[in-house]
């Protein structure tokens, strides 16, 4: 690579780089580097915050260097609170591959599946002796180790930190031991984890890996990180319909934001988008669209966007009924327990309190009454972006 590509490359979808000089003469011995990602399977699914880090993955794959998936199949039963601040529960070993399976499924939609080597933790960790664990935690202090935010915070407040997650940091570092990692993918809220991997790796005669932290995405809010427990997420697996229906309900400040760290749009196509955002040139209903129409093409295909972008139209713009309508169970009871059955609401309050705020049409009129009795082929609407049942 020469130098321009190599600065192009560490550039875009880059929060910061550790250490950058050194990660650049890499680059440009012509070395095929080993990348790092690591994933907790406590959770099966990932979003589009995820898709920040494998995007830039995908880029140095397609160059030619190898992916390391590791499957955080022992750290995912110890739990990394991560900016959360509370301890993860344990998972069975079943629940952990379950996870992983569906993760894994996700995570290829994005990197190619054919040059990435898949390895779990416990090809090394099954191996480990309570001599073994001993050593590795000898090697950092209890203070280097209240260092990390998250625990400095609860440390001081007061809050618990068990001794499991303090081994938590000191796994994910030996796990770039295991695989000679040459460089480390993450966001920056995992900082901390990633350079006590570069600081074990120099104490054991490795080269220390390089670092490429990725900015964190900001979820549909508009405020918070994108996060499945803010209910501010974008599912990389779910529906070309809801995935181009959520990008349009993003705040009109996120559009360049997600732009330029979760599509392929070329970097001077980008300029003339600010430009025009800026000098207000531009409706930035069309500028979603078109990121909207980006972001599933990348993770369907041009086909399923554009029946998105027509189903968006013709549901949610125009309010005409979809062509295909689920059907729900039998017309009985009322409408507040009717939508809890068809999971249109999660609770019988929850339920209620979407009837009351008006957020529920049957037949294409608002209904306000729980109590409301539903009869056959009836045909019910909930929330903005038209989540449709027809009753049977």
């Amino acid at each position: 690579m020469s130098p321009k590509d190599i600065l192009k490359l560490l550039r875009r979808g880059v929060a910061e780089v550790i250490v950058k000089e050194e990660l650049v003469e890499l680059l440009g011995s012509g070395k095929k580097l080993r990348l790092k990602e690591g994933f907790d399977p406590s959770f099966p699914d990932i979003h589009l915050g995820h898709m920040v880090a494998l995007k830039k993955l995908r880029e140095f794959q397609e160059l030619g260097h190898q992916v390391v998936l590791i499957v955080g199949d022992w750290t995912a039963q110890i739990g990394d609170p991560s900016g959360i601040s509370v301890t993860r529960p344990m998972l069975s070993a079943e629940q952990v591959k379950a996870n992983a399976q569906t993760y894994m499924e996700q995570f290829f939609k994005v990197v190619d599946k054919a040059h990435t080597e898949v390895r779990w933790q416990s090809e090394w960790f099954d191996k480990f002796t309570l001599a073994d664990v001993i050593q590795l935690t000898s090697k950092f202090t209890i203070a280097q180790l209240l260092a990390r935010e998250d625990f400095n915070k609860r440390y001081n407040a007061g809050r618990p930190i068990t001794m499991t997650e303090f081994l938590y940091p000191l796994l994910q570092a030996y796990d770039s031991v295991a695989i000679q990692a040459d460089v480390e993918f993450g966001g920056t809220d995992q900082k901390f984890n990633l350079l006590v991997g570069r600081e074990l790796q120099s104490m054991v005669g490795q080269r220390p890996q390089q670092l490429l932290l990725v900015p964190i995405l900001i979820g549909t809010d508009g405020s918070q990180k994108m996060s499945k427990s803010l209910d501010n997420y974008i599912g990389v697996a779910e529906p070309p319909e809801e995935i181009y229906g959520k990008v349009m309900s993003i705040p009109d400040t996120l559009i360049l934001h997600y732009f330029e760290l979760v599509t392929d749009v070329p970097d001077q196509e980008l300029g003339e988008f600010k430009q025009e955002f800026e000098n207000k040139t531009v409706n930035p209903m069309e500028l979603k669209k078109r990121l909207a129409r980006e972001i599933v093409s990348q993770l369907y295909n041009q086909k399923a966007a554009s029946q998105a972008e027509r189903h968006f139209t013709r549901v949610i713009q125009q309010k005409e009924v979809p062509e295909e309508i689920e059907l729900g169970t039998k017309s009985k009871g009322n409408l507040r327990d009717y939508l809890v059955t068809n999971k249109l609401a999660k609770s019988k309050m929850e339920a209620k309190r979407l009837i009351e705020q008006g957020a529920v049409y049957v037949d294409g009129k608002r209904n306000a009454d729980a109590n409301w009795i539903v009869t056959k082929d009836s045909i019910i609407r909930v929330g903005k972006r038209g989540l449709y049942i027809k009753s049977t």
